[in-house]
């Protein structure tokens, strides 16, 4: 009898244990965790290899043995690693430019173990996102892309990548701040969600996500200088817009508005009656171009795009350009004393306006050669005749990509185009040399 009792007692106690550790899971069980298990299998690790040509090569043993020399250079794999998430079933992986740029081969792996080599869809380096295809036989895991216009400083947030190579890590934080401006490696990088959950080399890709498991940013990079806690993804609706143009087009149509802005000064804008320390200011408006279309005049002043505020000159030209042709966004303005809000929708840059980008901005007018291009004028007293250029030299490379055409040459200029200078790799003989020229800002030309 008493034997019996005893192993009621202990069935009694085995289910008071297993309910409580039940209870015990319910109650840990965060949103964090929800998150986590439902989008985790829709997380993947990116894996790049990349062949670079070494100056030297080092010589083999019968090389060595027989004083053979080499042929002084080598072609070299570099392998690189980030993440990216997967957001059709048919196999859309979202990453960043800069994972998958240069690569020769990319292998995408998922969270349970399934590995398939990927083919690029397209890719914008100017806005840091690529969209890659893996061919599955079957359905797989997606996450939902979300929306960052609604997005709270404060709320809660989670990243997943593979920071190091290590597949499959979890980090959480808060929404830190939205539309961050900052500066790195002699770029400004614009309009980005600031969060204090660790990014580390390797997350880059990877998603930051709500407590609803959508996806509100995509992780692109951390903070310089040792800084802890300062990490920056790309917005979701940044991300919508780019991924929509890679898939139709393979790349984003260069977009314009018609627009020349200049850094708003304080005297300035007190004049006009702008109170505030931000802003551009718009110096010309292109005859028959979106922006006239849409009413904005000159002396008005740039005040926010998208529904974000507009720093200044470079901020407002960084801001347009991630949004392609046909995109239309609200563009509010200042004049006399009232703000309003317009909508523009950028088309297309105007064909005829290409070549003379290159001789009105820089001076330049270009040929095809047998490798690059040749330099076939030089405009009297324009930055490309005082940098020390001369018919005849070659260009190869605009803002390190090559250019082994006009088109190309046209389509590197008009990616180029909205910053402040650009960056040539000229031979001249059996020598090449890097030069920087800048646009010339004084000959109306809209952008």
């Amino acid at each position: 009898m008493k034997a019996g009792v005893m192993r009621w007692g202990l069935v009694v106690v085995a289910m008071l244990v297993s309910s409580g550790a039940h209870a015990d899971l319910a109650r840990r069980r965060d949103a964090v965790v929800e998150v986590v298990q439902k989008v985790s299998p829709a997380v993947v690790y990116i894996g790049t290899e990349q062949e670079v040509e070494s100056r030297f090569r080092r010589r083999s043993p019968l090389e060595e043995f027989f004083g053979g020399m080499g042929n002084g250079s080598e072609r070299q794999k570099i392998e690189g690693l980030g993440s990216g998430v997967i957001i059709d079933p048919t196999g859309i992986i979202v990453t960043n430019d800069h994972v998958i740029r240069g690569a020769s081969a990319i292998h995408v792996v998922l969270a349970d173990g399934r590995s398939y080599e990927a083919e690029v869809i397209g890719s914008d380096a100017g806005n840091d996102v690529a969209v890659l295809k893996v061919a599955a036989k079957e359905a797989l895991p997606i996450a939902k892309l979300g929306t960052s216009s609604d997005l709270m400083i404060g709320e809660t947030v989670v990243a997943i990548g593979s920071p190091f190579g290590l597949s499959k890590t979890v980090t959480a934080g808060v929404v830190s701040a939205t539309g961050r401006t900052f500066r790195a490696d002699n770029r400004v990088y614009n309009d980005f969600v600031q969060t204090d959950a660790a990014i580390n080399p390797g997350n880059s890709g990877g998603p930051l996500l709500n407590v609803d498991g959508e996806i509100i940013g995509i992780n692109t990079a951390i903070f310089g200088g040792g800084a802890q806690g300062i990490g920056f993804a790309i917005p979701a609706d940044k991300v919508r817009r780019i991924v929509d143009e890679l898939t139709r087009f393979g790349k984003m149509r260069p977009a314009w508005v018609g627009i020349d802005t200049v850094d708003l000064k304080p005297r300035v804008a007190r004049q006009l009656g702008w109170d505030r320390a931000y802003g551009a200011l718009v110096t010309a408006v292109e005859a028959g171009s979106p922006a006239a279309q849409a009413g904005v005049r000159r002396g008005d002043i740039v005040a926010e795009l998208g529904g974000s505020r507009i720093q200044d000159a470079e901020d407002f030209d960084t801001r347009v350009r991630g949004y392609p042709a046909r995109s239309a966004f609200p563009l509010s303005l200042f004049r006399e004393g009232d703000l309003r809000t317009l909508q523009l929708t950028p088309s297309e840059f105007p064909v005829r306006m290409v070549e003379s980008l290159a001789w009105d901005r820089l001076g330049l007018k270009v040929k095809d050669a047998r490798v690059g291009l040749a330099v076939s004028g030089i405009r009297a007293g324009s930055v490309a005749a005082e940098a020390g250029l001369d018919p005849g030299d070659i260009i190869l490379r605009v803002n390190n990509q090559p250019v082994g055409t006009a088109e190309a040459f046209k389509e590197a200029l008009l990616t180029a185009r909205r910053g402040r200078s650009v960056l040539l790799l000229v031979r001249r003989g059996r020598y090449g040399y890097h030069v920087t020229l800048p646009f010339e800002q004084d000959t109306g030309q809209s952008l």
